[in-house]
């Protein structure tokens, strides 16, 4: 069904993002805490450039659409602008421009210095605003502030049109304090207050403004406090101070419960570093335990398959993370059928939203199930999890859901019947690819036509696969014998039929999908790669595709294209038909390495270690254009991709415990590295706070020619660390 939704990427049934401009035109700076998030420009303002996304959300709504700063009604001139390491606070200096009045110069260049200090703490945006005169005679300073709100749905900011919205409420207005309100159609008073101290000169709806005097050296603050609430719900009026001190103190308690990773390349600490705290920012505390929100803008809500995959990325440096994504999960795992949600008993979500659009039903994700990998996916992450914890507990209490999650595998992920897991969409309103590739024109037969269902994804197979054997061993550890035997039996026949329908020997890699006719879709794409991250690949296969990967047509040496050029819908430009994603790196080099293939494996962790250096802040995007990479030029970035992306900032996680074979059993409890192997651009990876069971163990790799030997500084409990070459 088409919708008439403005500039979009593509139109039919996908929610993508329009795109008439791009985020790639002006940097902008993200802040996040809690349920809320906030984008500037690099000059810490609000306004519509680009695709619009500025301004400050809070559960899907932006309550805050206009904030814009003028000094003597010019907008100042950028010094800096950066986010801290911690993602906690954004600063920006700023100055004055060469100033005239009636052709006379009454101010220059360089002589005021503006210092904005922004952060997120308990749903409310504090800022701090200092001016200093660094003139030798006194300055007269007219700061004024134009504030607005708009109230769009995030989904209005992608692109959607609605037939018709709440109302606007008139603004309230006193001598310290500006309201700004809004009631939906769905009934719910939203409010945005806006308060300065000290009192301006003059506020009014929409405006502000101070006037006053600064002697050389002298300086005067101003400060912003600005809440965002549903039915006037209050807040504590923390000082600008107190909440950055309480933000500071959580950030470094967060960042405390990761394993500490340090390499002997300062470049990649700062990759590691940068994406340890986006993804600190990104985790959001949901009332069912911790959970990376997807990304920001598009995404800042509970995503089933992102939360897994970021989990399955992170579970070596931080298990706990895993735990909450699966309690998560599993208390809104669906228990009854809902075609309008693409929702079946046992099914595990896509994702969640809050929001006007959510709760009128004019989208259907305010709960929706359309994604076929996200409920293997919950069974892979829950067995990987003991593996790594031993938390037999938690696994006898998640054990319902798993097994309900196993039924809709055999059964209505089976739609046909023959063994494999398909899907094909029930809402007219939902998405129609429902793998990780969901864009419409992501799944196509050689000759780029259109394929219908029900359709059997290449990787979600392997999904299934790996969810089956591991499960099945998890099955006997709790007394489950015939379960664990019939798992395991599913699991063999499963990986045999596999290789018999999808390895397509003249391409050298597995088919990208089924259609319902079971005709393989001979198209090669890095769906492929995953077959190697579960194993379910034939070990006769497995150098033949990693060649077909790592090969010029699908190699950009920026990392795996999503399709290889050549193939009929090949546009490196394209969400999915050619792009680079690190996420699907990751995963592929975690594969590799798992066939012994480490030297390739490193190959991309290169290529994403390059693309680290050469993006904003060290921080790799969603995804970025598939284009070969050219020689003193940098990755080509894609127009709307988020940033921070949760499974892009988890890639370099992953990525490191490939090239190290890392593995966890806590039977023993054991660490074990398989055949470890550091990059050229590492000579040693220092690892602390490394914990297993009852035991904290910190050790360092450190690269000798074609291998890597581990050295233990410090070990406190009864852990072994082997190494097998």
């Amino acid at each position: 069904m088409e919708k008439n939704i403005g500039e979009v990427i593509q139109i039919n049934d996908s929610w993508y993002v329009k795109a008439g401009s791009s985020r790639t035109d002006l940097q902008t700076r993200v802040l996040k805490n809690g349920e809320s998030f906030a984008i500037f420009d690099r000059f810490g303002d609000i306004h519509r450039i680009g695709v619009g996304e500025k301004g400050i959300f809070h559960q899907g709504t932006r309550y805050l659409s206009a904030l814009e700063m003028l000094l003597n009604r010019r907008r100042p001139m950028l010094l800096n602008s950066s986010v801290s390491h911690d993602n906690t606070l954004l600063s920006i200096d700023l100055t004055t421009p060469d100033m005239y009045s009636d052709g006379q110069l009454y101010l220059g260049k360089g002589k005021l210095h503006v210092f904005r200090s922004k952060l997120l703490w308990n749903e409310q945006y504090y800022e701090h605003i200092r001016v200093m005169n660094y003139d030798a005679q006194m300055c007269s300073v007219d700061l004024s502030f134009s504030v607005g709100a708009d109230y769009a749905d995030i989904f209005e900011i992608r692109g959607m049109k609605r037939a018709a919205k709440g109302e606007i409420q008139r603004p309230v207005w006193d001598e310290s304090m500006i309201k700004l309100s809004y009631i939906g159609l769905d009934h719910v008073f939203y409010q945005t207050r806006i308060q300065f101290d000290p009192k301006p000169q003059g506020i009014s709806a929409s405006n502000t403004f101070y006037s006053f005097n600064l002697h050389p050296f002298e300086s005067e603050s101003i400060y912003l406090r600005i809440s965002c609430s549903r039915e006037n719900s209050t807040f504590p009026g923390f000082t600008f101070s107190r909440a950055y001190q309480e933000c500071r103190e959580k950030s470094l308690a967060s960042r405390a419960a990761f394993v500490s990773v340090y390499s002997s390349n300062e470049q990649c600490n700062e990759w590691v570093e940068r994406s340890s705290a986006d993804l600190r920012l990104l985790i959001t505390e949901t009332g069912q335990g911790l959970y990376p929100y997807a990304g920001v803008p598009w995404f800042c809500t509970p995503f089933g398959r992102d939360g897994l995959i970021t989990a399955l990325q992170c579970l070596w440096v931080y298990p706990e993370l895993a735990r909450g994504v699966l309690q998560y999960l599993a208390q809104n795992q669906a228990t009854d059928y809902s075609p309008e949600n693409d929702a079946e008993p046992g099914k595990i979500l896509h994702e969640s939203r809050k929001g006007e659009m959510a709760a009128m039903g004019e989208i259907p994700f305010a709960r929706y199930y359309g994604s076929v990998d996200s409920t293997p996916l919950f069974l892979l992450l829950a067995v990987y999890y003991y593996d790594r914890t031993g938390d037999r507990d938690f696994m006898l209490e998640l054990w319902p859901h798993l097994l309900a999650a196993l039924d809709w595998i055999r059964d209505s992920g089976d739609i046909d019947g023959d063994g494999f897991v398909e899907y094909q969409r029930k809402s007219e309103q939902g998405i129609l690819q429902q793998g990780w590739k969901d864009s419409n024109d992501s799944i196509f037969h050689e000759d780029g036509t259109d394929v219908t269902g029900p359709i059997a994804l290449c990787e979600v197979q392997g999904y299934v696969y790996e969810a089956k054997l591991k499960l099945s061993g998890l099955a006997a550890v709790l007394g489950q014998s015939a379960l664990a035997e019939s798992l395991l039996d599913e699991a063999v026949h499963l990986k045999k039929k596999f290789n018999e329908s999808f390895w397509l020997e003249d391409l050298k890699t597995y088919a990208i999908a089924l259609d319902g006719d079971k005709r393989p879709c001979r198209v090669r794409s890095s769906n492929a790669g995953h077959a190697l991250y579960n194993a379910i690949a034939d070990e006769k296969s497995a150098g033949a595709l990693v060649e077909t990967l790592l090969s010029p047509n699908s190699f950009s040496n920026w990392g795996v294209r999503t399709l290889a050029m050549g193939e009929a819908r090949y546009n490196p430009m394209s969400y999915h038909n050619g792009s680079v994603w690190p996420h699907d790196n990751a995963l592929i080099a975690m594969g590799m390495a798992r066939y012994g293939f480490k030297t390739e494996a490193s190959k991309i962790f290169t290529a994403m270690f390059n693309t680290a250096m050469s993006v904003d802040l060290f921080r790799l995007p969603e995804l970025f254009c598939g284009f070969h990479r050219r020689h003193g030029q940098n990755p080509t970035l894609y127009p709307v991709a988020c940033s921070p992306q949760a499974w892009a900032s988890g890639a370099v996680f992953m990525l490191l415990q490939a090239t190290l074979g890392l593995t966890f059993f806590h039977e023993k409890p054991q660490i074990r590295f398989t055949r470890p192997f550091l990059p050229d651009s590492l000579d040693s990876v220092h690892l602390s706070n490394l914990k297993v069971c009852n035991g904290e163990v910190d050790l360092v790799i450190r690269r000798n020619y074609n291998e890597a030997g581990i050295h233990v500084i410090r070990k406190t409990g009864d852990i072994e660390i082997a190494v097998i070459m």
